[in-house]
């Protein structure tokens, strides 16, 4: 036999404080990187790699630069002069970085 108890709690939320959705969170992440361009400096910050070891894993292998390159489609502008800057779609290329973690540590060594 099952009994249902109907129990009312209050929980307090502080002042300095709200109470969300988890979908309503995960489109604020998402919104939060909309119209952010990223520099090298960037990139190397969050994945706490220098910028050749970027560039020699992640940006220059034809697996991930067909997919990356501004001029195939991409999020990334790729300097084709000297003194010109890299520049990334932050919120594309933070998904990139996220979903292709495995592919581009992958018998990496540090």
């Amino acid at each position: 036999m099952e009994q249902r108890l109907n129990v009312q709690i209050t929980i307090p939320i502080p002042s300095d404080s709200v109470l969300i959705s988890k979908v309503e969170l995960d489109e604020l992440k998402k919104t939060e990187l909309s119209g952010v361009y990223w520099t090298m400096k960037d990139i190397e910050a969050r994945i706490n790699r220098k910028s050749e070891w970027i560039k020699e894993n992640i940006l220059f292998p034809s697996k991930f630069r067909k997919f990356l390159d501004v001029d195939q489609g991409g999020f990334v502008f790729y300097p084709k002069v000297k003194g010109q800057t890299w520049s990334f779609q932050a919120s594309k290329m933070a998904e990139f970085l996220d979903k292709r973690f495995n592919q581009i540590f992958k018998n990496v060594a540090s």
